[in-house]
């Protein structure tokens, strides 16, 4: 192995924090059912979400109803000569998909910004003849389209005969992301959608290339603190970064249930000032394609009802709290991975400012029907994480605390 490589993550300098439209996001996503009284209920008899207008009549739900601008993505060379784009790497999925010139004219002229990959400049390029895909949520959001092979090159590291996966149609819900040129899944390979014969991630061909080690066979990933626009963001491929652990620290590991396709891990209790709050049976995934972190409403209730004048905004479907909290009115509030303690850091609650600036949305919500927690970027700004493929475990190391500051409205 050559020197560590941290593959960088950009943060996109046009993303605008939205709370309603992220949540509206992840419940699509996971297909969860609010339980929180707001703009957006499921369909009786189906998950598909609808959205109750102002004047009492029903609707879809549009891509302007939900964030789908991605906050972070990564730079992935694709084909010879190398098509460089920006892709969301995503711990939720297990597909590589990006735009491509089968989409219409039309979706590639509201693509303005994007890299779309051509595949005909490729002299590596081959069709997977018969092979398709597709990625539908829960509001009939969608992208499919066709599926070749070609090289790709992540860091330093070069994958060959990578199953790549070509748009030909996008819903609107997807055309409207400037930033995204596609997505790489970081998930288990058992959900990938490719028919009739699901293909192997990017991760899982690594392994069996032998392009990251038989003792390494693994990714991590630091998300850079949001206080620091100038930190820092990257994953690693086959090594840990150990500088990334602090001084007389150490990563603890729990094992994963990947049955689901997820990097799934128990994470029994959550602590609200020191009281505990018992979670039996209660499992988390980590997912590096989701803003927020969703748990259960007893949970939610717990964290908001320390925070003075904390309420449930029934405009915004979820919690929010006056702006000018001050930090040390904030409660200290941890989540447990498998044995270990995770606390989040109170710069990381206020996710989003509201429409006044006087209350601000929270990076905590609720997961509403789902069965189990949801920890996104607020959990994983906390930690230095390794998602450890060959031992099937998942692996974090509690962060530095950071710098305090003046209220949440500061943070935003």
């Amino acid at each position: 192995m050559a020197s560590l490589v941290r593959v960088p993550i950009k943060r996109n300098p046009h993303y605008k924090r939205d709370g309603l439209k992220s949540y509206v996001y992840l419940l699509n996503k996971y297909n969860i059912k609010p339980t929180l009284r707001g703009p957006y209920s499921a369909a009786k008899g189906a998950s598909k979400l609808i959205k109750q207008n102002a004047d009492g009549s029903s609707g879809e739900v549009t891509a302007t109803d939900q964030q789908n601008d991605s906050l972070y993505t990564c730079p992935v060379a694709i084909g010879t000569p190398a098509q460089t784009l920006n892709l969301d790497f995503d711990s939720g999925s297990s597909d590589l998909w990006c735009w491509s010139t089968e989409l219409s004219k039309s979706t590639q002229s509201a693509g303005k910004g994007h890299t779309i990959f051509d595949s005909s400049k490729s002299s590596t390029f081959k069709t997977s003849s018969g092979s398709t895909w597709q990625i539908q949520y829960g509001d009939s959001s969608s992208a499919s389209g066709t599926v070749g092979t070609d090289n790709i090159k992540i860091g330093s590291i070069t994958v060959k005969n990578q199953a790549i996966e070509l748009a030909n149609k996008l819903s609107s819900q997807f055309t409207s992301d400037a930033s995204s040129d596609g997505l790489l899944g970081l998930a288990w390979g058992s959900i990938n959608t490719v028919k009739p014969t699901a293909v192997k991630t990017p991760v899982e061909n690594m392994i069996a290339q032998d392009d990251i080690p038989s003792s390494a066979e693994l990714f991590t990933v630091y998300l850079g603190s949001i206080k620091d626009a100038n930190e820092e963001s990257f994953y690693t491929f086959g090594e840990i970064d150990e500088s990334m652990v602090p001084s007389g620290s150490s990563i603890a590991y729990t094992p994963v249930d990947n049955s689901q396709g997820f990097w799934t891990f128990d994470s029994t209790s959550a602590s609200v000032n020191g009281k505990t709050i018992q979670l039996s049976g209660n499992t988390a995934i980590a997912d590096t394609g989701t803003t927020l972190l969703l748990t259960s409403d007893s949970v939610c209730e717990a964290i908001y009802g320390a925070i003075p004048g904390a309420k449930q905004d029934t405009t915004q479907q979820g919690w929010v709290f006056p702006a000018n909290t001050a930090e040390s009115d904030l409660p200290t509030v941890t989540f447990m991975v498998g044995d270990t303690p995770i606390t989040i850091e109170k710069e990381h609650f206020a996710f989003a400012g509201g429409a006044d600036g006087s209350m601000v949305y929270g990076g905590i919500q609720s997961r509403g029907d789902q069965d189990f927690d949801i920890f996104g970027d607020t959990f994983l700004q906390n930690v230095y994480a390794v998602f450890d493929v060959g031992n099937t475990r998942f692996g974090v190391v509690q962060r530095a605390a950071p710098t305090s500051t003046s209220s949440a409205k500061s943070e935003l």
